[in-house]
């Protein structure tokens, strides 16, 4: 399981330098399409300063777009205990407590680093789970604190988007920048256009592997800190069988739920934000037996 943990924030770091690469690869095209590399300088100083406005301030808009309400013990005492007994237990400090009123059974965990995390469930996933699932929920949640994966999902989050915008000035610079003589040439047309649809699903593949990697990160912490992977794998299959889209639907977020809250569909299925349920199931049943 070591091994797997490290193999996966070393998969993250190439990730991360993949993204560097493909938004240093748009600004330099930009630049010589359009004959100002001062343009490849505004679109890296861009996408820079966005990727650091999304790691100081994603967390607070997935809050507010979540709908969640924070709570102190005195309101749900059984979830405040679960999340104080594993904040002892791991080390790390108390994160503030949320709950969103939906039906559908859910949670999430946000912050850039331990001292600044969130950690968010449903009503729904409170009526389902047992004190040992829902201990293996919390667990998987503050194990995405513990080893720094809201951070890399933030920086991430904020890359796509920057992509995407990006992106979609090139389309609009293909088709209504073309008033000098290098944008007269068709090459530039159709470069502008690659350039605006490829690079926005390269991106988002790439949100999704890494996405994908620390589900199973979180599951492995999960049962390595409450050395009762069962309950998890019990757990993740509640959100299996009693699973529905969320009231609040955002894709930007979607990847932060321990289960994926989107309405189901072929597009859903093709860019999944989480691996499939029973893979993680498997997984957390193998490691049961080295417990």
């Amino acid at each position: 399981m070591y091994k797997a943990i490290a193999a996966n924030k070393r998969n993250t770091v190439v990730i991360l330098v993949l993204f560097v690469i493909i938004i240093g690869g748009l600004g330099w095209l930009a630049g010589y399409l359009y004959s100002s590399y001062s343009l490849t300088i505004v679109i890296l100083v861009f996408a820079i300063g966005f990727a650091i406005f999304q790691y100081f301030f994603a967390a607070s808009q997935a809050v507010m777009q979540s709908g969640a309400i924070e709570i102190q013990k005195a309101d749900n005492p059984r979830l405040w205990r679960v999340v104080e007994n594993l904040a002892i237990t791991t080390g790390q400090p108390m994160p503030k407590v949320y709950i969103i009123n939906d039906a559908a059974p859910n949670a999430f965990a946000t912050g850039r680093d331990p001292k600044h995390s969130v950690v968010a469930v449903t009503t729904g996933l409170l009526d389902i789970m047992t004190d040992s699932e829902l201990e293996g929920v919390m667990a998987h949640e503050m194990g995405h604190v513990q080893n720094y994966d809201i951070r890399v999902s933030l920086i991430v989050y904020g890359l796509v988007v920057a992509v995407g915008l990006i992106a979609d000035m090139f389309l609009r610079m293909a088709f209504f920048g073309r008033g000098n003589n290098n944008n007269n040439n068709p090459l530039v047309l159709v470069l502008g256009l690659v350039a605006a649809v490829i690079a926005p699903i390269i991106a988002t593949v790439v949100q999704l592997a890494v996405s994908r990697q620390r589900e199973y990160l979180a599951d492995a912490t999960s049962a390595l800190t409450t050395r009762h992977p069962d309950a998890l794998a019990s757990a993740l299959e509640k959100l299996e069988a009693y699973g529905k889209p969320m009231q609040k639907q955002t894709t930007s977020m979607a990847h932060m739920w321990i289960a994926d809250p989107l309405k189901p569909g072929l597009m859903n299925r093709l860019f999944a934000t989480h691996p499939p349920i029973p893979d993680r199931i498997a997984r957390l049943e193998k490691m049961g037996g080295s417990f």
